[in-house]
C-alpha cells in the first residue's frame, strides 16, 4: 500500500520533457489520493556540462505539485543530507529518474541513505540505462545506481533488456504516456498563419533537441533526394542544438536545400509547441539509435502521423501502416518513407491514431508503479 511517495528527478524550475513528465506523474498520484512530492535539483549539471542555452524555465511554477529544489548533483554532503531527510519522512515509495550516468553517484547515494528506515522502497524509472553518448566510468556509475533500487520501470523493451545487463531485480514495461499539458490541437491553417507558412505547403517536422544519434543529417540528405524535392516538401526543424550547429548548417548549404528548410533552433515554450506540431503534415524521427521517444506521445496528442526508424523502442508504439511508418535508419529508407506518407495521405492514419492513443494514459502508468511496488 502506497500512501506517500517522493519522486526524485527534474522538475520546475528546470525545463524540458523530463520535468514535464515528473510533474504530470506527481499530479496523477495526488489525484489518486497519494501524498506526492518531487525532490528536484538546485544544481542539475554544472554549466560547462550542459549543452543547451539554459537549464531553467521562464514559465510560472506548475499548479498542484509540491516541488523542493534541494539536490546538488556534485556535492556528496548534500546527497547525504537529502537522503537522511527523505528517510525521516518515511515515504512508502521513492520513484527516482535515471537517464545519465553522471548523476548515478548522486542518485544512488540519496536512495541508499533514504531506505535506511527499512520501510521505503525505491523504483527507478529508466529513460536510458546505457547512454547514447558513452563516456569513461559509465558502467561503474550505473552499477552503483542499480544497486540502490528495488525495482525498475522502463518505457520500452529495449531499455528493459539494457537494465538486465546491470540487475536481476523486478522490471515492468509501461509505455510513455501522452503529454497533454501543451493544450488542445489547433487547425493546421491557424498554426501556419502564426508561423508564416503557406497553407498549400507540404511540411514535415523534426522536433526536439538536436544530437548526432537523432539522425537529423540523414533527414537532411533525404530532403535532397530528387523524389522528395519533386514533391516540394518543406522541412521544419524545431529544437535547440545540443552540439555544434555548424556541420548541420554546412550540410544544408552543400545539399542546396536552404529554400526547403525552416529553422527554429531555440527552446520552444510549452504554450507554443502546438503551433509547430499542428502546422506539420507528418512528424519524422530519423534516429540512428534510441530507447523510446517523448516526441511520439506528442504526435499522438496532436494526432499527427509519424515516420520513425526501426531502432531501439521507437517501433514499439508506432504500428506500421496504421499510425505512421517504420523504416530502416538509412537515407534511402527515410526518403521512400516520406514519399509513401504523402502517397497515403494524412487521413489514412488519423482514425487509427485516435484509437491507439487510448493506450497511453497517465493513470495506467501510475497504476503500473503501484503494481510493481506490491512485488517488492
Amino acid at each position: 500500500m502506497v500512501n506517500k511517495l517522493v519522486i526524485i528527478g527534474p522538475a520546475w524550475p528546470l525545463r524540458g520533457g523530463l520535468s514535464a513528465f515528473d510533474e504530470k506523474l506527481a499530479v496523477t498520484f495526488s489525484k489518486m489520493g497519494i501524498d506526492s512530492s518531487i525532490e528536484t535539483f538546485s544544481l542539475q549539471y554544472p554549466s560547462f556540462l550542459f549543452p543547451g542555452k539554459t537549464q531553467y524555465s521562464n514559465q510560472p511554477a506548475p499548479l498542484n505539485v509540491k516541488i523542493n529544489s534541494s539536490i546538488n548533483s556534485i556535492n556528496p554532503f548534500n546527497w547525504i543530507k537529502i537522503g537522511i531527510a527523505i528517510r525521516r519522512s518515511k515515504p512508502d515509495l521513492i520513484i527516482v529518474r535515471y537517464w545519465i550516468p553522471f548523476l548515478a553517484p548522486c542518485l544512488g547515494t540519496i536512495c541508499r541513505m533514504a531506505t535506511g528506515n527499512k520501510k521505503t522502497k525505491v523504483i527507478a524509472i529508466v529513460d536510458n540505462m546505457i547512454p547514447h553518448e558513452k563516456r569513461i566510468g559509465d558502467t561503474l556509475f550505473t552499477k552503483y545506481f542499480a544497486g540502490s533500487v528495488d525495482g525498475f520501470l522502463t518505457m520500452s523493451e529495449k531499455v528493459k533488456m539494457d537494465v538486465k545487463v546491470f540487475s536481476h531485480k523486478p522490471i515492468l514495461v509501461s509505455p510513455h504516456p501522452i503529454f497533454d499539458h501543451f493544450g488542445l490541437p489547433i487547425l493546421k491553417l491557424t498554426a501556419r498563419n502564426i508561423l508564416g507558412i503557406a497553407a498549400t505547403e507540404k511540411v514535415i517536422l523534426f522536433f526536439g533537441f538536436i544530437r548526432k544519434y537523432k539522425g537529423l543529417d540523414l533527414l537532411l540528405e533525404a530532403m535532397a533526394d530528387p523524389m522528395v524535392k519533386k514533391l516540394g516538401i518543406k522541412l521544419l526543424i524545431v529544437g535547440e542544438f545540443y552540439e555544434e550547429s555548424t556541420p548541420y548548417l554546412n550540410l544544408i548549404a552543400q545539399l542546396g536545400i536552404q529554400d526547403n528548410v525552416i529553422l527554429h533552433t531555440q527552446f520552444i515554450p510549452d504554450a507554443e509547441v502546438k503551433n509547430f506540431v499542428c502546422s506539420a503534415d507528418f512528424i519524422i524521427q530519423p534516429y540512428r539509435n534510441a530507447t523510446q521517444s517523448g516526441v511520439t506521445p506528442l504526435a499522438y496528442h496532436f494526432e499527427i502521423p509519424m515516420l520513425v526508424t526501426n531502432v531501439g523502442g521507437l517501433a514499439d508504439t508506432v504500428p506500421h501502416g496504421k499510425v505512421g511508418l517504420v523504416v530502416e535508419p538509412t537515407v534511402t529508407a527515410i526518403t521512400k518513407g516520406i514519399v509513401q506518407l504523402y502517397e497515403l495521405g494524412e487521413n489514412h492514419f488519423i482514425q487509427n491514431i485516435i484509437e491507439e492513443k487510448k493506450k497511453y494514459s497517465w493513470n495506467q502508468m501510475a497504476e503500473n508503479f503501484l503494481t510493481l511496488h506490491q512485488q517488492l
